[in-house]
C-alpha cells in the first residue's frame, strides 16, 4: 500500500470508529421497539416529526428515527439494516460521500438519513442514474416510508408519480411480492399518476439527475408561480454518485429550441434597414456597437411591414430589427468581415486576421448574412443552460454513495467540498481478482476470451463480459453466437430491459455481456430472482459469478465498477481484464515496447503474458488521464462559476416576480436606475448649453408616450435660473414627473388595477427571458474568443470574468429599457366574459365595462398547449409559436 493509502486507510478508519457510538444507541433504542405494535411505530413517527417541526435538531432524533426505520423495513420488506450498514446511513446524513461496495444494500442504507432528513418537512431528493430505479425505489422502499406515515413521489420524463398502498395480498402471494419487489408488475401496482407539483410536494422524492435538472431549469421559465414543481434545494442523496457529479458532469444540461423563423424574419428587415434614415429613424452609438430605434422609425417600420404595434408582435421582432441595422450600419463587408464562397466569415478586429468557423452572436451572423444575401446556417436558441455541477451545488446539504469513489475523492472535495469515506462489508471479500492477461492482438483476445467463456459456461458458472462500448459488445455477441453459446446483450438499445436483465446475470451458466456502465443499481444475486436456493448453492459449488473485462477504461473507477459485480455479500466469485496490445489504452500508453519484446520473444498472439508489472503500468496511465480530465472538468466549470452568477441573479429575481407582490416597486427601481445612466450621460457637461435635449427626449420616446409640450419644458428648466447642481436635480424630478403621468395613463387605459398588475408582471418577464437567452448566447460565444488572447501572455479566464462583468450590466441596462418599452407600447388585451378585445397602449381608454363574473387579467391558464399557430394563452394575442419565449416546447401561457 502507497504512504497516501496508509494515511487515507487511518483517516478514515478513525472516521468510522467515530460513528460506532451512535450506532451503538440505535441498536440499544431498536430493542425498545421489537414488541410494539405497528401503529405505536407510526404514532411515534409522528412525534418524531412534531419534534422535528418543533426545531428539535436532527442530530439529537437521529438514533430514535434510525431505529425506526431499521424496524420497520423488517417488519414490511423483510429487511433489518446490518449495523455498516447504521454507519454508512450516518456519515449519509453529515453530508459525505459513502464508498460501500456493490451488493452491501446502498438502497436500503438511503433510508435511513432519508427519513430523519424528511421530518423537517422541507423535502428530501433521492437521486438515481435511470427513470426505471427511480420507480422501483419508490416503490421497493415507499412501502416503508408510507409505514412511518411519509409521502413518497417520483419524477420521470413523463411526469409524476406518487406512492400508494396496494391492496394487501397473502400467503404464497405476498412471498412473491416480496421475492420479485423490483419487478416492474409490483412497481406499476404501487405507483399512481399525479402532477410534478404533487410529487415534488411529498416528504421524498425520487428522480433521476437530468429530471431534476431539467424541472429547475423549466421552473424558471413558467409565467405564472402555479406552474413551478421544485419547492426548494434542502437536502439530495446521489445514488451512484461517481457516475453522476463526475462522469455525467462533462455535459451540461441544456433547453433549447430551433430558430425556425429567424432566416425569413431577419431577410424581412434586411430590405427594410436601408429604407430608414440614419439619426431620424434610428441613431447610431459607434462606442458601443449599439442602434436606438426612434419613435418616427418604428412608425416607418410598423408602415412597412402594414402591422399596427411593432411591441405587439413580440420582443423579437424589435430584436430582429436592431440587428438589422447594427448589420446594417456597424458592420462594414472587407472591414469586420468578407464572404468567401458564398459564407460571411469575421476578420478579427485586433489583429486583421479571418476566423473561419466563428459566429457572432445574438442573431448578428445571421442579420449580417441575410444583408449579404448569402445562405444562413439554421441555428438553435439555448432557453436554459446549467451544469450538474452548480445545480447540485444549490442543495443546502448534499451526499452520495457508490461502490467506487476514493480514487475520485480530491475531485469531490475540490469540487463539491465533499468527503468521502469507505464503509467495511459486512462479511470478508472473498472475491478473486486476477491479474491482467495481455495478448499481442485483438483477435488473439477475442478468441481466448471466448474460449474461457464457453469453458465456465459448460461447468454452470455465469459470467459477465464488459465492454467499453456498444461496437464491442455486439462483436462479442457474434463471436458467442458463433460458438453457440446463449446470452443476453445488454446495451444502450435494451435500456429499459436493463434491470431485468442484470437482475438474471447471477443464473446458473448464465452469460451476459453488457457495456460496463449498464446495469448499475441493481444487484447480481447467485441464482438469479427470485432467489431460488438450490441454484444459488450451485452457482457457489461452480465458483460464484466471474466477470471478465474486455479493456481497460480511462479511469480506474469504472474497471473497479466491473469488478464489484461479483463477490458480493461474502459470495466467491472471480474477475480479469483481457487485455490486447492493439487496445487504445495500451497502444497509447507504451504498447510499442512491449510489443516489440513479445515479437522478439515470438509469443503467439493467443498466449497471454499475466504480468502484475503490465497492470500496474496500466493503473498509473489511467491516474494519469484521470488527473487530465479533473483538470478539464475544473477549466470548464471556472468558466460556468461565472456564469452561474449571473443566472442566480436573473432566476433570483424572475422568482421574486412570480411569488411576491412588489411588480410596482421593480418597475419603479427600474425606471430609477435608468434615469440615473440617462442624466449622467444626457447631462455630464458642465455648461448646461451643452446638454445633449434632443437626444434625452428621443430616448424618453423609445418607451414613453412624451407630452407634446415636454421639450418647450425642458428648455425652460435648462434656460432658467439656478446652478448645474439645481438644474440637473430639476431635470431627475422632471423626468419623474413625465414617468408618473405615462404611468396614470397607462393606468387609467387599463381601467383595472389587476390587469395593471398582470401587465407589469407581463413586461418584467418576458423583457428577463428574451434577453437572458441572448445573453447566454453571447457569453458562449465569449467563451470562444477569448482562448485566443492566451497567445497575447494574458490569462483567458481572467478576461472572460471582466468581460463577462460588462456583459451584464449590458444585460441589466437591456432589461430596463425592453421593460419600459414593453410596458408603455405594447398593446393590452382584456377578457370580458370570455371574449378578447385589443387597446393600443397610446390609446386613453377609461370604465372598462366589467361585472361580478367577469375578470380582467392579462394571464389566462390554458388545461393544454394550443397548437403552434393556435393564440397563445397568456394573452399577448400572439401566436403561441411567436411569443415569449420563441418556440420553446416548455412554455405552457
Amino acid at each position: 500500500m502507497t504512504l497516501l493509502g496508509k494515511l487515507f486507510g487511518d483517516a478514515n478508519e478513525k472516521t468510522i470508529q467515530g460513528l460506532q457510538p451512535l450506532a451503538e444507541q440505535i441498536n440499544e433504542k431498536e430493542l425498545e421497539l421489537l414488541n410494539i405494535s405497528d401503529e405505536a411505530l407510526r404514532e411515534k413517527s409522528e412525534a418524531l416529526k412534531k419534534r422535528a417541526k418543533e426545531g428539535e435538531p436532527l442530530d439529537a432524533l437521529l438514533p430514535e428515527a434510525f431505529a425506526l426505520v431499521r424496524e420497520t423495513a423488517r417488519r414490511v420488506n423483510g429487511e433489518r439494516h446490518y449495523d455498516v450498514q447504521l454507519l454508512g446511513g450516518i456519515a449519509l446524513h453529515q453530508g459525505k460521500i459513502v464508498e460501500m461496495r456493490t451488493g452491501e444494500g446502498k438502497t436500503l442504507t438511503a433510508t435511513l438519513p432519508v427519513y430523519l432528513n424528511a421530518l423537517a418537512g422541507k423535502g428530501v431528493h433521492v437521486v438515481t442514474v435511470n427513470d426505471y430505479l427511480a420507480k422501483r425505489d419508490t416503490a421497493w422502499m415507499g412501502q416503508v416510508y408510507a409505514a412511518l406515515g411519509l409521502t413518497v413521489g417520483c419524477v420521470t420524463h413523463e411526469g409524476g408519480l406518487r406512492y400508494h398502498e396496494a391492496d394487501p395480498v397473502h400467503g404464497e402471494e405476498a412471498d412473491q411480492e416480496r421475492d420479485e419487489k423490483g419487478s416492474f408488475r409490483v412497481v406499476e401496482s404501487l405507483l399512481e399518476a399525479v402532477s410534478k407539483q404533487e410529487a415534488y410536494a411529498c416528504d421524498i422524492t425520487y428522480g433521476t439527475n437530468n429530471e431534476f435538472g431539467f424541472d429547475y431549469l423549466r421552473d424558471n421559465m413558467v409565467l405564472d408561480a402555479s406552474q413551478m414543481a421544485q419547492r426548494g434545494h434542502a437536502f439530495a442523496i446521489v445514488d451512484e454518485v461517481d457516475s453522476i457529479l463526475i462522469d455525467e458532469a462533462r455535459t451540461p444540461l441544456i433547453i433549447s429550441a430551433p430558430d425556425e423563423e429567424a432566416p425569413q424574419q431577419y431577410q424581412q428587415f434586411a430590405r427594410i434597414a436601408p429604407r430608414l434614415v440614419k439619426d431620424m429613424d434610428y441613431e447610431v452609438d459607434e462606442k458601443r456597437r449599439a442602434v436606438l430605434v426612434t419613435e418616427e422609425g418604428v412608425a416607418k417600420v410598423e408602415k412597412m411591414l402594414g402591422i399596427g404595434n411593432l411591441y405587439d408582435e413580440g420582443l423579437r421582432m424589435v430584436h430582429f430589427l436592431e440587428q438589422s441595422l447594427r448589420a446594417h450600419t456597424l458592420y462594414l463587408r472587407d472591414k469586420d468581415y468578407i464572404v468567401r464562397d458564398g459564407e460571411v466569415i469575421i476578420v478579427d478586429e485586433f489583429t486583421g486576421r479571418v476566423m473561419p468557423g466563428r459566429r457572432w452572436s445574438e442573431g448578428l451572423h445571421q442579420a449580417v448574412e441575410a444583408k449579404e444575401g448569402v445562405k444562413m446556417q439554421a441555428e438553435s436558441r439555448t432557453l436554459a443552460t446549467i451544469t450538474f455541477q452548480n445545480y447540485f451545488r444549490m442543495y443546502d446539504k448534499l451526499s452520495g454513495m457508490t461502490g467506487t469513489a476514493v480514487t475520485s475523492a480530491e475531485e469531490f472535495h475540490k469540487v463539491y467540498e465533499l468527503e468521502v469515506i469507505v464503509v467495511p462489508t459486512d462479511k470478508p471479500l472473498v472475491r478473486k481478482d486476477h491479474p491482467d492477461v495481455v495478448f499481442r492482438t485483438l483477435e488473439g483476445k477475442w478468441r481466448a476470451l471466448v474460449a474461457d467463456i464457453k469453458e465456465r459456461h459448460e461447468r454452470g458458472q455465469p459470467v459477465l463480459v464488459g465492454t467499453t462500448s456498444i461496437e464491442k459488445n455486439e462483436l462479442v455477441s457474434k463471436l458467442l453466437e458463433r460458438e453457440g453459446i446463449p446470452h443476453e446483450v445488454l446495451n444502450a438499445k435494451q435500456h429499459a430491459r436493463e434491470g431485468e436483465i442484470i437482475a438474471q446475470a447471477g443464473r446458473l451458466g448464465a452469460v451476459t455481456v453488457a457495456t460496463n456502465m449498464a446495469g448499475r443499481g441493481v444487484d447480481i444475486m447467485l441464482g438469479g430472482t427470485p432467489p431460488n436456493p438450490a441454484q444459488a448453492d450451485a452457482v457457489r459449488a461452480a465458483g460464484g459469478l466471474t466477470v471478465f473485462g474486455t479493456e481497460r477504461h480511462e479511469a480506474r473507477r469504472i474497471d473497479n465498477q466491473l469488478r464489484g459485480r461479483a463477490g458480493r455479500q461474502g459470495d466467491p466469485g472471480e474477475t480479469q481484464f483481457f487485455l490486447s496490445l492493439e487496445d487504445d489504452l495500451m497502444r497509447i500508453f507504451g504498447g510499442d515496447k512491449i510489443q516489440a519484446l513479445m515479437a522478439r520473444m515470438n509469443v503467439p498472439e493467443d498466449q497471454p503474458i499475466e504480468s502484475g508489472m503490465v497492470s500496474k503500468a496500466l493503473e498509473g496511465a489511467q491516474a494519469r488521464i484521470e488527473g487530465q480530465n479533473f483538470d478539464i472538468r475544473k477549466h470548464l466549470l471556472d468558466y460556468d462559476d461565472v456564469v452561474n452568477k449571473h443566472r442566480d441573479a436573473v432566476y433570483r429575481r424572475r422568482r421574486t416576480l412570480l411569488t411576491g407582490e412588489g411588480h410596482e416597486k421593480a418597475l419603479r427601481d427600474l425606471f430609477r436606475k435608468e434615469r440615473e445612466v440617462f442624466v449622467a450621460m444626457a447631462l455630464a457637461s458642465d455648461i448646461p448649453s451643452g446638454w445633449d435635449r434632443e437626444g434625452m427626449l428621443e430616448h424618453l420616446k423609445t418607451f414613453l408616450v412624451v407630452p407634446g409640450d415636454a421639450s418647450k419644458e425642458l428648455d425652460a428648466i435648462v434656460d432658467g435660473e439656478g446652478g448645474v447642481d439645481m438644474k440637473r436635480e430639476r431635470v431627475a424630478e422632471w423626468l419623474v414627473a413625465i414617468y408618473e403621468q405615462g404611468i396614470t395613463a397607462r393606468r387609467d387605459a387599463l381601467g383595472d388595477d389587476a390587469a395593471w398588475a398582470s401587465l407589469m408582471k407581463q413586461a418584467l418577464l418576458r423583457s428577463i427571458d428574451t434577453l437572458w437567452m441572448e445573453h447566454l448566447e453571447t457569453m458562449d460565444a465569449l467563451r470562444d474568443s477569448v482562448r485566443l488572447r492566451a497567445y497575447g501572455q494574458r490569462d483567458p479566464l481572467v478576461e472572460y470574468k471582466g468581460e463577462a462583468s460588462r456583459l451584464f450590466k449590458e444585460l441589466e441596462a437591456s432589461i430596463r429599457i425592453r421593460t419600459l418599452q414593453y410596458l408603455f407600447r405594447a398593446h393590452v388585451h382584456v377578457y370580458q366574459h370570455g371574449e378578447q378585445t385589443s387597446r393600443p397602449a397610446d390609446q386613453q381608454i377609461r370604465g372598462a365595462v366589467r361585472s361580478d363574473q367577469s375578470t380582467s387579467q392579462l394571464v389566462r391558464q390554458s388545461a393544454s398547449a394550443p397548437g403552434r399557430n393556435d393564440p397563445c394563452p397568456c394573452g399577448s394575442g400572439l401566436k403561441y409559436k411567436r411569443c415569449g419565449l420563441i418556440n420553446a416546447p416548455e412554455h405552457k401561457g
